[in-house]
Order: C-alpha cells, then structure tokens, then sequence
C-alpha cells in the first residue's frame, strides 16, 4: 500500500481546524452590551450589579490596567430555536494561549449568583438544553482587565507590574458577545478526531494501531460534508466507533487525572486578585461537578480556601456541597504551596499546622499529602516535618525543570537529614497544566522511569492561575482514554486514591537521601532583599511574642494573644508563598509585602514589650530578655537576668594602615582599604583567613540571565567580577568599631566592623544603598581551611553539601541555600559564617601552589541582585544586612551564633528577674518553639530537635506545675507510635536521635 500517511494527517488538520470546528456553533445572534467601570479597586457584587452602565459595542477597548469593569449582556434566544441546546459566547478579547495571563471574568444573574468563569479557553455559559425559544437572557460579567505582563517576548521590563506605575491605557478590545446554538454532535465529533489524531501522532509509524486510526480517520473525514457538517457529524462518527472501543493492553500506564487548577497566591498579580481568581475558578468546577458525575478536582492552599469562605460565601457554599460529595478534594495540607528552602523550622511546621487544621476545622477532613508541583527545590529537612504533621506522601513536579541533570526516579522514598522516608511522586507527565493531550499522555507513559516495578502516575489537569482549572474537553477527552488501545489508561482519582494504589503496587522503591535540588531559579534565593527581611525577623518575632506571651500568661496571667498570634502566623506563612519569599512576584505584590511585614512588627514588638514588662515588675534593676535557645551573657534561655560582661575589646592602629580588634580571643586585622586580612583565633593559634587574600570582600558580577530574570542566575556570571577594593573611610570609631565607606557604580556601601567582649565573633554591619541594574553583589572569605562538605542550616538541623565539583550534581550546585549559619572545617577546628537576612550563597575551593601550600576554601554570601523583570525596580534603595565571622568554631558555635545574631537584645528595667518556663541540659537540644497550646486550654507545648548531628541525651526542667505530659504531633495531638516520656518530678529525660524533631505538651496543674 502506498505511504499515504502525510496526506491524511494534513488533511485531518486543515478540515478540523477549518469546517469541524467552526461548526460547533452553527447559528448565532448577537447580545446587547453595556459596560459600568469601577472607579477604582474591585467593588462588591452588589455594588458592580447596581453600577449604571453605558452601551458598548463589539470591537471597542476597554480596562485600563488592574481595573474591574462590569459588563451587561442582553438578549433574546430565538423562537426557531426551540429544542436546541443555546449557550452565550463570551469573548472580552482573550488570547487562547494566555490562560491565566490576562483578562477574565465571572459571570452572575441578575441576584448576584456566580455561574462561571470565563477564561480564553472557556468562554461559553449554558443558557438551555434544550430552550424554549423566546427566553430572555441577562447576564452580567464582572472583568478584570489584569494586563499582560509575561508576553510573547516575555522578562521585557515593564512598568505595568504596579498599579501605581500601570498607567489607565485600555488594555483588551471586546471581542464577541453572542448567543449561539451548540452541535453537540458537531462537538462529539471535534473531541473523538482531537482524540485519534493526537494519538496517532504519537505512536510508532510502523504499529499497526497507527494505521488502523488512520484509516478510520480517512473514512470519517469522507463521511463528512463540509458543507453540512452538522448534518453529518453523526455519520462521521461512526467511522471511528470501532478504533475507540478497543480496549488499551493490559501492559498499559496507568494514569490518575486530578482535576487542578494550580493558581500561585500571588505571582504576576497582586494578592487581591488572587481572591478573585479563586473565585472564578471554583463557580468554574463547581459547575463542571454538576455536568460530569465522574470528575474529580483537587485544590490545595487552605488560604485559598479561606479567602473563598470570607469574600465569596456564595460560591463557598457551592464548594461545601462539593466536598461533601467527595468530589471537591482539599489536598496538600499546607497553608500556601510555599517555598521550602527559607521558611525557618519553625515556619515550615505552621505551614502544615494551619493548612492541615484549616481542613480538619471545616470538614473533617485530614490531608496526608504534601501538595507542592510548583515549588523550587526542597529543603533536606522537610520529611520529618511531614511527617511530624501527620501527612506520609509528597508531590511535586518542578524537578523535572532542572537543567543539568535528569532525575533518575518519579516514584521514590525521599530520605530527610534525621532518616525520616516520605513516598514521593514526581508527574511523569511533567506540568501540572495537563490539558489531555496526546501528546501528553504518551510523554507520560514513554517518561516514566519506574516501568517494570511500577505503573501509575499523576497528571494535574486543568488550566492554572486563572485560566479557569479543567475544562469540559478535557473530561471528554478522559473519557475517551479511560481504555483506549494504544494510549495509557486515564481515570478520574482523588490524591489519596493515587497514593494508596502506587504505595501499595510499589512498597520498596529507591531512596533519595538529602535535598531535592532543582537546577534552576537559584537567584530567588536573593532577590528582593526586603522581603527575605521581612519574613526572617517576622519568624523570629513570633518566636520572642509566642515565647515572653506563653511565660507572662503562666507567671503573671497575662492574658495570652490566641487570635493576634494566630492570624499574625497566616500572614507571615501567606508571604512564603513560593513567588513572594523568592522575590518572583510583580513590583505590587512586593511594595504591599514591605508595608505588611513592618505593620507585623510593630504588632509583635507591642506584644513582646507588653510581656516582657509583665513579667518583670516595676523597678530599676537592668535585666536582658534571652530569646535565643542558648545562655547569653550569664542569661539563661527563656529568662531574664542581669547581664554578666566580661572582658574587653583593644582598637589599636594597624602597621602599614588600618586598625587591629583584639579582644584576648581573637585579633582581627582590618587594612588601609577596610579588608579583613587577619582573624587570628589566640587560643588555637590559628589563622582563619588564607594566606595573600582578604575577607570582607565585596564582590560584583554581571547579572543577565538567559531567562528568568529574577529567579535564575547563569553559571557564566562567575566568568566577570569586580572587586569592590577602594574605600573612602576607614576610621575608628569611639565604641571600638570600625567604620569603612566604599563607593561604586551608582551605589554607596558603609560598614561597620566590631568585636565584642568575650565573643568568638567579627560582626560585620553593612549599608549599602544600591542603585545598580542587573548586577549580583556578593561578600566573600576566603578561608584557610581544607573541607571537602561543608554545613549549611535548614528545617530542624543542618545539611552537608561538598565543596567540590567532581560530579554534573555537585557543579550544579553553584549557589545554595543556609539559614542562619553555614560551617567549614577541619577536625578539631572549624569556620562559621552567620547572617541576619540572607539565603543564597556559595562555597568554592582552590589549591594553593601545587597542592602543597594548602587549601582555600571560599564562602561568599549573596547580597543584592538587579533584574528588571518581572519587577523593574527590584531592590533598589538602602538595604542593611548583618553577618559575622566565627574562627574556631564547631557546629555547635555556629547553631548558638546563628540564633544569637537573629534575636537581637532586649533590655528592661523591672523588679525581679525572670526564670525560664523551660530549660535544656544540652546546648545540643535546641527549643524552637514555647507557647501555650492552640486550644486555649492553658497548656504549654514545647518544640525542640537535636541540632548538632549526633545523639543527645538531655533534661528538659519545667519550671511551673503540671500535671503530665505528653509526646505529640505538630498539631498538638497525642502521638499513637510514642510512650510518654520518663518524668522525675519537674524534670523530662531525653533521649533524641541526630536531628530528631519532638514536641511536648505540658498540661498544666
């Protein structure tokens, strides 16, 4: 037989595109519009419904950027119609490969009830199936004319990113507005060739299956005349009965659609927005429920949800029945699919706590995946947290966006840095926007790595970020590959039903132990300083409020801030959104993230000075509040005290210039150009800085990614630097420190360097006041110490990564992220670097000589980045940072430094001092959190998990009257697989694993 195929398979596109699917919608007449615009930010719906509109016609502009207009639609269906299914047309002017990237709608009656989104991809309302004729039809649309800010030249800098800068330029032209008869089997037709084609395509050209779909399809294309399409779509479907009856093999990939809607809390729109397209989304697959028994749709975010039940109760009411039914899955258990590289240990726990409460409080229901497809890599500490929330599986999907090296399983056991597993499943589908397309099915099914011992997978299906979820087409298109030869086998299935069927099918798969890298967007681990800021003193904040409110209210009954604090946490946990805290976001999201976190603090400041004077009386005596998990100054942790000083600090002039710090423990030598070229540890008789370099060296580098601008920074930018040398002040100053001010570029940077009494510790302060584009400034030590891993801090303890490059993994590890500390060392002697603010660093090593005059080992900590997109300001303006250098110290130096330099000292005068309501034995054992339980029962619950990497046994003394005790969960539930531990009295014995998380719960007398 002659080779035909590129024939029929052009003739199939061109007759589908062409004649098919114009023929939906046979017939139409136009609606009567008319168009009311808010003056302003959104309106409630009554107020939009009651707005006097003006006639606007078919082909006129409208919606100036991030405005809301209100749209009439009127109109009539025709007698002759009667018996027919009718639908509006809806078209505000989108572009159908923008889903979620530019204008949308929402449709109500006349009494203000939703009935659908409308999107690119979903512009019809069902008016009838069938119609009368003669209905008269009135609709009103509210519209957002949110502007395009990602284009099809897309990281082009853009001022539309802020209302404030947007400009009023109407953005869309209205595009039609028509009642139409619907060819359902016109439609049926469209779907069953959609279906074939795309699966033709992807099979191998010399399968039999191929060709059988081809000739089906020739048949049916004969069978249909174009010029009466309508008329002979059912005829034409017949042709294709057989191929789509035969059942798919029983070899065949299996995979769960989820219905999804993956909308990003804030992203390229503000965080108002995000509320709307909640709402638009959910009237969408609300109604998408009522037509399709067998759909099932999933959505995570408990914010989401809770902004659905305050702002939109109508459509909240509709996702209540839903749920109920079991159709309308919450998923995830976490309060927003956030980063998990910064959020702090803490952060990370609440983020489960009120996601998973969320869901338990309003249905019921417990979450016990972890929900995050769109997250940019993944902390080595967060299994234990899932874990520990009660949750057992993991999905994602952003790994598959690694750039350099492939990842070798999508189902596996991921293996966290205390041993705990957790069941992960990585989409082979790779995107969590499956639309069902062939094309996707069969990526699905060639892509899946864990063929032979496994044959499940999941595919998120639906349009994200406003582009409406799934979409009647994709159903029909499931329902054509529930059991289709030749194609993976698809079927509607809830998150848990996927999990349980893959765990049971594949109960030993391998381990991944350590941090899920993903090989891309490493710069959001430094843009936007503020907001990183923002959010590390924020956490720290609730710990000092939690903390000094938990003791006050059980020593002086002070009345203990449940609501406050409990909203303050969702606000924060809000903002490590996984486009928030990375600094991904358009300029408005991140000017209203500034205003907010300074608002947080000043709440919790006024709660901790409130607390803190409650506990220390009316009086004279100087007392220091100690909010860090370790003694300081002769303060225990928890309590209040007297401080006791010791020792002094000598600032003498440098020979050959600049100035020598010499506190008996370390002597630090700051040259002429305010470099640090010295930082002698006295006791160990070691220096820390390598021979010939200095440290506190600012650094400067191109910054032009090939994309992404705010989130990737490229290897190549490593190939250019400057370095920052020339400074215009190097000046002593009267309390011993050093001042140094350097200029460069636009920018001006004024630091102080100082070493206090008695401490271990160069703290360097530094101002810079930026006003550089696409630049990437760094601060550099290069340290004298041979280490082939190095420690950085993450969730509950820390992870090792190695300084070298012999592997594709460990060279694309260029820039990482730490918390508070990451540490170096040889045995017996070692180096931390602590911060205040910062995330991204790197670590590099190069050999001195030939090897025989040692080894330098680099650590540099990212400051500020540059990039104009999507932000084109970011990060400019007077930023302050503070970092300190720790020669000789152990792990556990750089854990108490890390602490200590993030909790700043709180001085009060008061009566008496103050005693912890706990204390630990063992600086091993770090108290991450004290606080009086949620319930509001008046017990105290207590966090703590071995920091140090090894095992610990401790003694936690309670210093208050209680009844019992009790091991469990992040939620403050008894734990079912834990004895309660061995009391004596006032004192718990402890015994903890390396990095082992646990949580009391101490009921009180």
């Amino acid at each position: 037989m002659h080779d035909d195929r590129s024939l029929v398979e052009a003739r199939l596109k061109r007759v589908l595109e062409e004649r098919i699917r114009p023929a939906v919608y046979p017939e139409s007449v136009p609606l009567e519009v008319a168009v009311w615009h808010a003056p302003d930010e959104p309106v409630p719906v009554a107020e939009g419904l009651a707005g006097t509109p003006e006639p606007i016609a078919v082909g006129a502009r409208w919606g100036a950027p991030w405005g809301t207009s209100w749209f009439r639609v009127t109109g009539t269906v025709p007698q002759e119609w009667a018996g027919k299914t009718v639908e509006a047309l809806l078209d505000l002017g989108f572009d159908e490969n923008m889903p979620g990237f530019q204008c949308e709608g929402l449709v109500y009656r006349p009494d203000g009830t939703p009935v659908k989104g409308l999107n690119p991809r979903n512009q019809w309302v069902r008016i009838g199936a069938p119609v009368a004729g003669g209905e008269e039809v009135r609709l009103h649309i509210e519209a957002a004319s949110n502007p395009v800010i990602l284009d099809y030249h897309p990281f082009l800098p853009t001022q539309l990113g802020d209302k404030e800068t947007a400009g009023s330029e109407p953005q869309y032209t209205l595009t039609r507005m028509d009642l139409a008869v619907l060819d359902e089997n016109v439609w049926n037709l469209v779907l069953d060739l959609e279906v074939l084609g795309e699966l033709m395509a992807e099979l191998p050209v010399d399968s039999a299956r191929r060709w059988d779909l081809l000739r089906a399809i020739e048949k049916a294309l004969d069978a249909v005349d174009l010029q009466d399409v309508g008329g002979t779509a059912e005829r034409a479907r017949a042709q294709l009965t057989a191929v789509l009856a035969s059942p798919a093999g029983p070899s065949a990939h299996r995979i769960s659609a989820i219905g999804h809607a993956h909308i990003d809390s804030a992203w390229l729109w503000p965080l108002r927005e995000t509320v709307r397209k909640v709402a638009r989304t959910t009237s969408n697959m609300t109604a998408l429920l009522d037509d399709e028994p067998d759909f099932v749709f999933a959505m995570s975010q408990a914010q989401q949800w809770a902004w659905l039940k305050e702002h939109r109760p109508e459509v909240w009411a509709r996702v209540k029945k839903a749920v109920a039914d079991g159709r309308f899955v919450p998923a995830g258990g976490m309060w927003v699919e956030s980063d998990t590289n910064m959020p702090g240990s803490e952060a990370m726990a609440r983020q489960f706590v009120h996601g998973k409460r969320f869901f338990l409080d309003e249905f019921g229901i417990e979450n016990e995946e972890a929900w995050l497809p769109d997250t940019f890599g993944f902390a080595a500490g967060l299994p234990q947290i899932i874990k520990a929330a009660g949750s057992k599986w993991l999905l994602t999907q952003k790994i598959s966006w690694s750039q350099t090296n492939k990842f070798p399983h999508h189902t596996f056991r991921w293996e966290g840095i205390d041993g705990t597993r957790i069941f992960t499943h990585f989409p082979p589908v790779d995107t969590y926007n499956c639309s069902m397309q062939g094309r996707e099915i069969a990526h699905a099914a060639r892509n899946f790595k864990d063929k032979g011992v496994a044959r499940h997978s999941l595919a998120p299906t639906g349009w994200g970020d406003g582009g409406g979820g799934t979409t009647r087409e994709m159903v029909a298109k499931a329902a054509r590959l529930r059991d289709l030869e030749g194609s993976a086998a698809v079927a509607w299935e809830t998150p848990k039903e996927f999990f349980a069927k893959a765990e049971a099918e594949y109960p030993e798969p391998p381990v991944w132990v350590g941090e899920l890298y993903l090989e891309l967007h490493r710069a959001t681990l430094t843009s936007q300083a503020m907001t990183k800021q923002g959010n590390r003193r924020s956490e720290h904040l609730l710990r000092e409020a939690e903390l000094w409110a938990a003791t006050a209210a059980v020593r002086a009954g002070f009345p203990y801030p449940y609501e406050d604090l409990d909203r303050i946490w969702k606000t924060v946990l809000l903002h490590q959104f996984h486009d928030i805290l990375p600094g991904s976001s358009i300029a408005w999201v991140h000017r209203e993230a500034r205003r907010t976190y300074e608002r947080i603090a000043a709440e919790l400041t006024t709660v901790i000075d409130a607390a803190q004077r409650a506990l220390a009386g009316e009086g004279t005596t100087p007392l220091l509040f100690n909010s860090a998990p370790h003694s300081r100054e002769g303060v225990l942790a928890g309590g209040a005290r007297t401080p006791a000083v010791e020792g002094e600090t000598a600032l003498a002039p440098r020979a050959g210039g600049g100035h020598v710090l010499d506190n008996g423990i370390l002597r630090v030598e700051i040259d002429a150009r305010g470099l640090v070229v010295s930082a002698y540890d006295i006791e160990a008789n070691r220096e820390t800085i390598a021979p010939g370099r200095a440290a506190n060296l600012l650094q400067l580098h191109p910054d032009f990614p090939n994309m992404w601008d705010a989130w990737d920074v490229d290897e190549f930018y490593r190939n250019t630097v400057t370095d920052v040398m020339d400074a215009e002040e190097v000046v002593a100053e009267a309390d011993d420190s050093v001042r140094i001010v350097r200029s460069f570029g636009t920018s001006r940077v004024t630091q102080v360097l100082s070493l206090a009494p008695g401490e271990r510790r160069l703290l360097i302060e530094t101002e810079v006041d930026w006003h550089e584009t696409e630049k990437f400034l760094k601060l550099a030590f290069p340290l004298d110490v041979h280490a082939e891993r190095y420690a950085s801090e993450t969730q509950f303890g820390h992870f090792h990564r190695p300084t070298h490059t012999n592997t594709s993994w460990e060279a694309a590890k260029f820039e990482a992220c730490n918390h508070r500390f990451v540490h170096l060392e040889e045995p017996g002697w070692g180096v931390a670097v602590v911060n205040d603010s910062t995330y991204g660093h790197d670590v590099t090593r190069t050999v001195r000589g030939d090897g025989d005059q040692g080894t330098t080992t680099t650590v540099r900590v990212s400051l500020l980045r540059a990039p104009r997109f999507p932000d084109p300001e970011t990060d400019q303006g007077v930023h302050r940072f503070r970092h300190a250098l720790v020669p000789g110290a152990g792990i556990g130096d750089a854990v108490r430094e890390g602490w200590r330099i993030n909790l700043p000292e709180r001085r009060v005068e008061g009566a008496h001092e103050v005693t912890p309501l706990v204390s630990v034995d063992r600086d091993a054992v770090v108290v991450t959190a004290v606080k009086l339980a949620d319930d509001g029962s008046g017990d105290v619950v207590v966090r703590f998990h071995e920091a140090h990497g090894g095992r610990a046994r401790a003694t936690l003394t309670v210093g208050f009257a209680f009844d019992a005790v009790e091991d469990v969960d992040l939620l403050e539930r008894a734990s079912a697989d834990r004895a309660a531990p061995e009391r004596d009295g006032d004192r718990i014995q402890l015994a903890l694993r390396p990095f082992e998380l646990r949580t009391l719960r101490l009921r009180r007398s």
